[in-house]
């Protein structure tokens, strides 16, 4: 596999998790979210933990970069889509229903419209982490 290629699409996959994150989660969703998730779970802005929250975009990064280039041959945007949305998919619903199953901290509403909201997630930062592995010379 190549390195270089990894750090790369982890990166770019870090950075377009972190911030789509933030829009879809943070902007376009919070209304929905605070109404369907149980707020006595949840950090005040103040106080979350950043670095661990850097950790997990990075790390979704890189294991969709990871996919892409040791099983799936993924070079494009359009690629990086159509693989991410299924991945996403039943990452998901299986971290969903779990959580649902065994928490109160979702309701199944939450859940269910999460799915979809991580999957879009996914998809777009798959087109990302595609689009970055296609550029360059091929190897």
């Amino acid at each position: 596999m190549d390195t270089k290629k990894f750090l790369m699409g982890t990166l770019a996959g870090g950075v377009s998790f972190f911030f789509m994150g933030y829009l879809i989660y943070g902007i376009a969703m919070a209304g929905f979210y605070a109404e369907h998730v149980n707020a006595s779970v949840g950090r005040p802005m103040e106080e979350i933990a950043w670095w661990a929250l850097i950790l997990g975009n990075i790390s979704s990064g890189a294991l969709l970069t990871y996919i892409f280039l040791k099983w799936a041959n993924i070079n494009s945007f359009g690629g990086g889509v159509g693989a991410a949305t299924v991945i996403g998919f039943f990452m998901a619903l299986s971290m969903n229903m779990i959580r649902f199953s065994t928490s109160s901290m979702i309701d199944l509403t939450g859940a269910l419209t999460d799915v979809v909201a991580a999957t879009v997630l996914a998809a777009v930062c798959g087109g990302v982490i595609g689009a970055v592995l296609g550029m360059g010379k091929k190897s």
